[in-house]
Protein backbone atom coordinates (compact mmCIF):
# COMPACT_ATOMS: atom_id res chain seq x y z
CA UNK A 1 0.00 0.00 0.00
CA UNK A 2 1.48 3.12 -0.90
CA UNK A 3 2.54 5.51 2.23
CA UNK A 4 0.41 8.36 0.75
CA UNK A 5 -2.94 6.63 0.78
CA UNK A 6 -4.58 6.28 3.95
CA UNK A 7 -6.62 3.59 4.89
CA UNK A 8 -9.67 4.83 4.34
CA UNK A 9 -8.96 5.73 1.53
CA UNK A 10 -7.27 2.29 0.38
CA UNK A 11 -10.46 0.31 1.86
CA UNK A 12 -12.99 2.79 0.15
CA UNK A 13 -11.63 1.88 -3.34
CA UNK A 14 -10.98 -1.76 -2.79
CA UNK A 15 -12.80 -2.60 -0.02
CA UNK A 16 -15.24 -4.84 -2.60
CA UNK A 17 -12.27 -6.62 -4.32
CA UNK A 18 -10.40 -7.54 -1.46
CA UNK A 19 -14.10 -8.91 -0.05
CA UNK A 20 -14.78 -10.84 -3.04
CA UNK A 21 -10.79 -12.03 -3.78
CA UNK A 22 -10.77 -14.05 -0.71
CA UNK A 23 -14.44 -16.18 -1.10
CA UNK A 24 -13.11 -19.80 -1.81
CA UNK A 25 -9.80 -19.48 -1.19
CA UNK A 26 -8.14 -22.22 -0.07
CA UNK A 27 -7.88 -22.34 4.15
CA UNK A 28 -3.64 -22.28 4.31
CA UNK A 29 -4.19 -18.95 2.27
CA UNK A 30 -6.30 -17.35 5.30
CA UNK A 31 -5.62 -17.58 9.11
CA UNK A 32 -7.24 -21.23 10.35
CA UNK A 33 -11.37 -20.25 11.39
CA UNK A 34 -13.51 -22.61 13.51
CA UNK A 35 -16.34 -23.35 10.61
CA UNK A 36 -18.80 -24.22 13.59
CA UNK A 37 -18.44 -20.76 14.96
CA UNK A 38 -20.31 -17.25 13.73
CA UNK A 39 -18.23 -14.63 12.15
CA UNK A 40 -19.08 -11.81 13.90
CA UNK A 41 -17.75 -7.85 12.14
CA UNK A 42 -18.07 -5.19 14.69
CA UNK A 43 -19.07 -1.60 13.72
CA UNK A 44 -17.71 0.55 15.42
CA UNK A 45 -14.42 0.53 17.35
CA UNK A 46 -14.98 2.59 20.56
CA UNK A 47 -14.47 2.53 23.80
CA UNK A 48 -17.18 -0.42 24.38
CA UNK A 49 -16.38 -2.39 21.11
CA UNK A 50 -12.58 -2.38 22.32
CA UNK A 51 -13.01 -2.74 26.04
CA UNK A 52 -15.85 -4.96 26.41
CA UNK A 53 -17.24 -7.28 22.84
CA UNK A 54 -13.82 -7.84 21.36
CA UNK A 55 -12.67 -9.14 24.30
CA UNK A 56 -15.70 -11.35 25.01
CA UNK A 57 -15.46 -12.22 21.78
CA UNK A 58 -12.02 -14.61 22.87
CA UNK A 59 -14.21 -16.31 25.49
CA UNK A 60 -17.29 -17.08 22.94
CA UNK A 61 -18.11 -21.11 22.17
CA UNK A 62 -20.24 -20.32 19.15
CA UNK A 63 -19.28 -16.85 17.37
CA UNK A 64 -15.81 -15.04 16.84
CA UNK A 65 -14.53 -11.77 15.67
CA UNK A 66 -13.52 -12.21 11.91
CA UNK A 67 -13.82 -8.54 10.89
CA UNK A 68 -14.48 -4.63 11.88
CA UNK A 69 -15.99 -1.84 10.08
CA UNK A 70 -14.72 1.74 10.80
CA UNK A 71 -14.20 5.39 10.07
CA UNK A 72 -10.86 5.58 11.53
CA UNK A 73 -8.23 4.09 8.97
CA UNK A 74 -5.91 4.68 11.93
CA UNK A 75 -6.83 2.25 14.12
CA UNK A 76 -6.93 -0.49 11.93
CA UNK A 77 -3.33 -1.82 12.01
CA UNK A 78 -3.98 -2.22 15.73
CA UNK A 79 -7.50 -4.02 15.89
CA UNK A 80 -5.93 -6.27 12.68
CA UNK A 81 -2.90 -7.15 14.78
CA UNK A 82 -4.36 -7.89 18.05
CA UNK A 83 -7.33 -10.01 16.44
CA UNK A 84 -5.56 -11.54 13.60
CA UNK A 85 -7.81 -9.27 11.08
CA UNK A 86 -7.14 -10.14 7.17
CA UNK A 87 -7.52 -7.06 5.23
CA UNK A 88 -10.42 -8.68 3.19
CA UNK A 89 -12.63 -8.26 6.33
CA UNK A 90 -11.70 -4.52 6.92
CA UNK A 91 -14.42 -2.17 5.77
CA UNK A 92 -15.34 1.62 6.12
CA UNK A 93 -18.54 2.95 6.93
CA UNK A 94 -18.75 3.60 2.94
CA UNK A 95 -17.87 0.18 1.95
CA UNK A 96 -20.31 -1.75 4.02
CA UNK A 97 -22.57 -2.86 1.92
CA UNK A 98 -19.51 -4.73 -0.06
CA UNK A 99 -19.81 -7.12 2.93
CA UNK A 100 -22.44 -8.93 1.34
CA UNK A 101 -20.04 -10.35 -0.55
CA UNK A 102 -18.03 -11.79 2.34
CA UNK A 103 -18.93 -15.29 3.44
CA UNK A 104 -16.48 -15.33 6.18
CA UNK A 105 -19.01 -13.08 8.46
CA UNK A 106 -22.36 -13.97 9.36
CA UNK A 107 -23.54 -10.80 11.90
CA UNK A 108 -22.47 -7.20 11.89
CA UNK A 109 -22.42 -6.23 15.89
CA UNK A 110 -23.48 -2.44 15.42
CA UNK A 111 -21.68 -0.15 18.15
CA UNK A 112 -21.67 3.11 16.40
CA UNK A 113 -22.96 6.09 18.39
CA UNK A 114 -26.96 5.47 18.20
CA UNK A 115 -28.00 8.67 15.64
CA UNK A 116 -25.85 6.14 13.26
CA UNK A 117 -27.47 3.00 14.10
CA UNK A 118 -30.14 2.49 11.71
CA UNK A 119 -28.06 3.99 8.83
CA UNK A 120 -25.46 0.72 9.93
CA UNK A 121 -27.72 -2.08 10.76
CA UNK A 122 -29.87 -1.24 8.10
CA UNK A 123 -27.00 -1.22 5.40
CA UNK A 124 -25.89 -4.55 6.95
CA UNK A 125 -29.33 -6.29 6.92
CA UNK A 126 -29.51 -5.15 3.18
CA UNK A 127 -26.08 -7.22 2.78
CA UNK A 128 -27.33 -10.23 4.35
CA UNK A 129 -25.96 -9.79 7.80
CA UNK A 130 -27.73 -10.56 10.81
CA UNK A 131 -27.68 -7.55 13.05
CA UNK A 132 -26.68 -7.08 16.37
CA UNK A 133 -27.47 -3.46 17.14
CA UNK A 134 -26.61 -2.19 20.27
CA UNK A 135 -28.46 -0.09 22.79
CA UNK A 136 -30.84 1.88 22.33
CA UNK A 137 -31.83 0.67 19.45
CA UNK A 138 -31.95 4.14 17.28
CA UNK A 139 -33.03 7.91 17.63
CA UNK A 140 -36.64 7.47 17.24
CA UNK A 141 -39.47 4.68 16.83
CA UNK A 142 -40.17 5.68 13.23
CA UNK A 143 -35.93 4.55 12.97
CA UNK A 144 -36.46 1.20 15.22
CA UNK A 145 -39.03 0.28 12.76
CA UNK A 146 -36.90 0.76 9.64
CA UNK A 147 -34.28 -1.31 11.00
CA UNK A 148 -37.20 -4.46 12.23
CA UNK A 149 -38.43 -4.29 8.58
CA UNK A 150 -34.70 -4.25 6.66
CA UNK A 151 -34.27 -7.56 8.88
CA UNK A 152 -37.22 -9.02 7.76
CA UNK A 153 -37.68 -7.76 3.99
CA UNK A 154 -33.53 -9.53 3.77
CA UNK A 155 -34.74 -12.92 6.05
CA UNK A 156 -31.71 -11.64 9.34
CA UNK A 157 -31.84 -12.17 12.65
CA UNK A 158 -32.29 -8.87 14.62
CA UNK A 159 -31.29 -8.78 17.92
CA UNK A 160 -30.58 -5.40 20.71
CA UNK A 161 -27.39 -5.75 22.95
CA UNK A 162 -29.27 -5.70 26.03
CA UNK A 163 -26.65 -7.77 28.09
CA UNK A 164 -28.77 -7.38 31.26
CA UNK A 165 -31.54 -9.75 29.67
CA UNK A 166 -29.11 -12.39 29.70
CA UNK A 167 -27.62 -12.15 32.96
CA UNK A 168 -28.57 -14.33 35.40
CA UNK A 169 -29.58 -12.31 38.47
CA UNK A 170 -31.50 -9.31 36.25
CA UNK A 171 -33.31 -12.97 34.78
CA UNK A 172 -33.95 -14.38 38.07
CA UNK A 173 -36.00 -10.82 38.65
CA UNK A 174 -37.76 -11.41 35.26
CA UNK A 175 -38.81 -14.66 36.74
CA UNK A 176 -40.16 -13.60 39.36
CA UNK A 177 -42.33 -11.38 38.00
CA UNK A 178 -43.78 -13.63 35.17
CA UNK A 179 -44.40 -16.45 37.96
CA UNK A 180 -45.27 -14.16 40.88
CA UNK A 181 -42.66 -16.00 43.31
CA UNK A 182 -42.90 -13.03 45.87
CA UNK A 183 -47.08 -12.39 44.69
CA UNK A 184 -47.60 -9.64 42.17
CA UNK A 185 -45.08 -6.45 41.37
CA UNK A 186 -46.58 -3.51 43.39
CA UNK A 187 -43.91 -1.12 42.73
CA UNK A 188 -40.50 -0.88 40.85
CA UNK A 189 -37.47 2.14 42.31
CA UNK A 190 -34.46 1.84 39.28
CA UNK A 191 -31.70 3.94 38.80
CA UNK A 192 -28.45 4.07 36.14
CA UNK A 193 -26.26 6.66 35.92
CA UNK A 194 -22.42 7.63 37.08
CA UNK A 195 -20.88 10.77 38.25
CA UNK A 196 -18.39 11.23 35.25
CA UNK A 197 -17.81 13.94 32.79
CA UNK A 198 -17.00 14.37 29.13
CA UNK A 199 -15.06 17.45 28.56
CA UNK A 200 -14.08 16.53 24.99
CA UNK A 201 -16.41 19.40 22.51
CA UNK A 202 -16.43 16.27 20.38
CA UNK A 203 -17.37 13.65 22.10
CA UNK A 204 -20.97 11.89 20.81
CA UNK A 205 -22.71 12.09 24.39
CA UNK A 206 -22.67 15.69 24.16
CA UNK A 207 -24.08 15.58 20.50
CA UNK A 208 -27.77 15.18 20.58
CA UNK A 209 -27.94 14.62 16.97
CA UNK A 210 -26.18 11.62 17.64
CA UNK A 211 -28.04 10.56 20.96
CA UNK A 212 -26.08 11.63 23.40
CA UNK A 213 -26.95 12.68 26.75
CA UNK A 214 -28.08 10.49 29.91
CA UNK A 215 -31.62 9.49 28.69
CA UNK A 216 -30.59 7.61 25.71
CA UNK A 217 -27.05 6.41 26.88
CA UNK A 218 -27.99 5.24 30.75
CA UNK A 219 -31.69 5.62 30.48
CA UNK A 220 -32.90 2.59 28.61
CA UNK A 221 -31.48 0.79 31.47
CA UNK A 222 -33.88 1.50 34.00
CA UNK A 223 -36.60 1.38 31.45
CA UNK A 224 -36.08 -1.50 30.29
CA UNK A 225 -35.37 -3.08 33.93
CA UNK A 226 -38.40 -1.38 34.76
CA UNK A 227 -40.35 -3.02 31.92
CA UNK A 228 -38.86 -6.74 32.36
CA UNK A 229 -39.63 -6.03 36.27
CA UNK A 230 -42.95 -6.02 35.81
CA UNK A 231 -43.57 -7.84 33.29
CA UNK A 232 -46.31 -6.12 31.79
CA UNK A 233 -46.34 -2.92 29.46
CA UNK A 234 -46.67 0.64 30.47
CA UNK A 235 -50.07 2.72 30.12
CA UNK A 236 -48.30 6.06 31.06
CA UNK A 237 -45.40 8.28 31.68
CA UNK A 238 -44.28 11.34 32.90
CA UNK A 239 -40.68 12.57 33.41
CA UNK A 240 -38.39 15.57 33.20
CA UNK A 241 -34.74 16.27 32.19
CA UNK A 242 -32.04 18.67 32.82
CA UNK A 243 -28.46 19.64 33.01
CA UNK A 244 -26.44 21.20 35.69
CA UNK A 245 -23.23 21.54 34.18
CA UNK A 246 -24.39 23.94 30.88
CA UNK A 247 -21.15 24.43 29.37
CA UNK A 248 -21.01 20.49 28.95
CA UNK A 249 -24.47 19.37 28.53
CA UNK A 250 -26.18 22.20 27.05
CA UNK A 251 -27.68 20.33 23.89
CA UNK A 252 -28.75 17.15 25.67
CA UNK A 253 -29.77 16.31 29.37
CA UNK A 254 -27.62 15.94 31.77
CA UNK A 255 -30.03 14.26 34.34
CA UNK A 256 -33.84 12.38 33.68
CA UNK A 257 -36.31 11.01 36.15
CA UNK A 258 -39.43 9.29 35.31
CA UNK A 259 -42.17 7.53 36.53
CA UNK A 260 -43.68 4.55 34.34
CA UNK A 261 -47.31 3.66 34.98
CA UNK A 262 -48.52 0.11 34.86
CA UNK A 263 -51.85 -1.86 34.76
CA UNK A 264 -53.27 -1.92 38.08
CA UNK A 265 -52.21 1.31 39.52
CA UNK A 266 -48.37 -0.32 39.47
CA UNK A 267 -45.70 2.38 39.23
CA UNK A 268 -41.95 2.44 38.09
CA UNK A 269 -39.89 5.45 39.11
CA UNK A 270 -36.18 5.74 37.38
CA UNK A 271 -33.65 7.86 37.36
CA UNK A 272 -30.39 8.19 35.03
CA UNK A 273 -27.25 10.99 34.86
CA UNK A 274 -24.07 12.06 34.49
CA UNK A 275 -23.45 13.66 37.48
CA UNK A 276 -24.57 10.92 39.59
CA UNK A 277 -23.96 7.30 40.63
CA UNK A 278 -26.80 5.32 40.85
CA UNK A 279 -26.74 1.24 40.06
CA UNK A 280 -30.12 -0.13 41.76
CA UNK A 281 -33.19 -2.03 40.98
CA UNK A 282 -35.24 -2.27 43.87
CA UNK A 283 -38.84 -4.64 43.20
CA UNK A 284 -41.56 -4.23 45.67
CA UNK A 285 -44.16 -7.15 45.29
CA UNK A 286 -47.29 -8.12 47.44
CA UNK A 287 -45.58 -10.72 49.54
CA UNK A 288 -41.59 -9.61 49.56
CA UNK A 289 -39.12 -8.23 47.25
CA UNK A 290 -36.17 -8.59 45.74
CA UNK A 291 -33.23 -6.06 45.35
CA UNK A 292 -30.37 -5.61 42.71
CA UNK A 293 -27.23 -3.24 44.12
CA UNK A 294 -25.37 -2.99 41.40
CA UNK A 295 -27.62 -4.39 38.80
CA UNK A 296 -26.16 -2.97 35.30
CA UNK A 297 -22.55 -3.50 36.30
CA UNK A 298 -20.26 -5.19 33.66
CA UNK A 299 -19.58 -7.70 36.59
CA UNK A 300 -20.48 -8.02 40.13
CA UNK A 301 -24.24 -7.82 39.57
CA UNK A 302 -25.39 -9.04 42.81
CA UNK A 303 -28.42 -8.96 45.36
CA UNK A 304 -31.07 -10.75 47.93
CA UNK A 305 -35.15 -11.26 48.41
CA UNK A 306 -37.02 -10.79 51.38
CA UNK A 307 -36.73 -14.87 52.27
CA UNK A 308 -33.10 -14.14 52.69
CA UNK A 309 -31.94 -15.98 49.33
CA UNK A 310 -28.32 -14.45 47.95
CA UNK A 311 -28.01 -13.58 44.38
CA UNK A 312 -24.81 -14.29 43.93
CA UNK A 313 -22.38 -12.24 41.62
CA UNK A 314 -22.59 -14.18 37.99
CA UNK A 315 -19.25 -13.62 36.77
CA UNK A 316 -17.04 -11.36 34.29
CA UNK A 317 -18.77 -12.61 31.30
CA UNK A 318 -22.08 -10.48 30.59
CA UNK A 319 -21.05 -10.16 26.99
CA UNK A 320 -19.74 -13.30 26.04
CA UNK A 321 -22.76 -15.04 27.20
CA UNK A 322 -25.22 -12.83 25.18
CA UNK A 323 -23.73 -13.26 22.17
CA UNK A 324 -23.15 -16.88 22.39
CA UNK A 325 -26.78 -16.77 23.44
CA UNK A 326 -27.90 -14.45 19.95
CA UNK A 327 -25.54 -16.80 18.10
CA UNK A 328 -27.42 -20.23 19.17
CA UNK A 329 -30.67 -18.13 17.93
CA UNK A 330 -29.15 -17.82 14.68
CA UNK A 331 -27.95 -21.27 14.06
CA UNK A 332 -30.92 -22.94 15.68
CA UNK A 333 -33.59 -20.83 13.97
CA UNK A 334 -34.54 -19.80 17.29
CA UNK A 335 -36.25 -16.34 17.98
CA UNK A 336 -33.92 -13.78 19.77
CA UNK A 337 -34.16 -13.47 23.35
CA UNK A 338 -33.88 -9.63 22.63
CA UNK A 339 -35.87 -8.90 19.42
CA UNK A 340 -35.74 -5.68 17.48
CA UNK A 341 -39.06 -5.09 19.29
CA UNK A 342 -37.91 -4.64 23.03
CA UNK A 343 -35.62 -1.64 21.42
CA UNK A 344 -38.25 -0.07 19.74
CA UNK A 345 -40.86 -0.06 23.16
CA UNK A 346 -37.80 1.78 25.37
CA UNK A 347 -37.63 4.09 22.69
CA UNK A 348 -40.97 5.47 22.59
CA UNK A 349 -40.43 5.59 26.47
CA UNK A 350 -37.65 7.58 25.97
CA UNK A 351 -39.22 10.06 23.48
CA UNK A 352 -42.44 10.28 25.82
CA UNK A 353 -40.02 11.31 28.62
CA UNK A 354 -38.53 13.92 26.39
CA UNK A 355 -42.46 15.20 25.16
CA UNK A 356 -43.44 15.06 29.39
CA UNK A 357 -40.47 17.18 29.51
CA UNK A 358 -41.25 19.87 26.79
CA UNK A 359 -44.80 19.78 28.42
CA UNK A 360 -44.31 20.40 31.74
CA UNK A 361 -44.22 17.14 32.99
CA UNK A 362 -47.59 16.58 31.38
CA UNK A 363 -48.40 12.61 31.00
CA UNK A 364 -48.15 10.86 28.08
CA UNK A 365 -50.02 8.01 27.46
CA UNK A 366 -49.34 5.31 25.17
Amino acid sequence: MPDDMSRRTFLKQAGSVLAASTVGFPSVLLPNRDEKKLGVALCGLGSYAGGQLAPGLQRTEHCELRGIVTGSPEKIPRWQQRYDIPDSNVYSYETLPDIANNDDLDVVYIVTPTGVHARDAIKAAEAGKHVWCEKPMAMDVEECQAVIDAAEANGVQLTVGYRLQHEPNNRSVMRYAAEETYGAVQEVKTGAGYNGAHPDPDDWRRDAGLGGGALYDMGVYPINAARYATSMKPVAVTGRTWSEREEMYSEVPEFAEFTLEFPGGVVAKGETSFGKSTNYLDVTYADGWCRLRPFQSYSGVQGRTSDGIRLRPSGRDQQARQMDHDARAIRNGDPPLVPGEEGRADIRIVRAIMESDRKGGARIEF
